[in-house]
């Protein structure tokens, strides 16, 4: 299912997204192809997309490529798959239950989550952060 999501292997193509995606959140979902758990992800992401495709544009953020790891180390992806979410060029942080406030850990396990945790960056998007 991965295949019918935009896949970003450059850093230009990283900048352009963040840059270009106005008035809608972006979600960049950082892994790898071959992991089961980025796998179950992309499985989750791709059913949501077409569903939220008004308020919400999704990618997947190959971390393998060479020209990423400068977002790799500025996001500190250390766990796969991460999830990371931006407003108008804007970086959103997050309360997940977790200490880290800057990405979504792991998976979502039903489609409904994921919705769940954009709508409400969605209706949040006026402010930056919201925890």
């Amino acid at each position: 299912m991965s295949y019918l999501l935009t896949t970003l292997t450059k850093k230009k193509e990283v900048d352009t997204i963040i840059r270009d995606t106005i008035d809608k959140v972006l979600v960049l979902r950082f892994g790898r192809a071959s992991d089961t758990v980025c796998l179950q992800l992309d499985d989750v992401l791709c059913k949501s997309a077409r569903e939220m495709s008004k308020f919400a544009t999704v990618a997947l953020v190959d971390i393998d490529s060479e020209e990423i790891q400068v977002y790799v180390n500025y996001f500190d992806i250390t766990f796969i798959p991460s999830t990371i979410f931006f407003f108008n060029a804007h970086h959103m942080k997050m309360d997940s239950g977790t200490a880290d406030h800057t990405k979504w850990v792991g998976s979502f396990h039903k489609k409904q989550d994921f919705i769940d945790v954009v709508e409400v960056s969605d209706s949040h998007s006026s402010e930056t952060e919201w925890i």
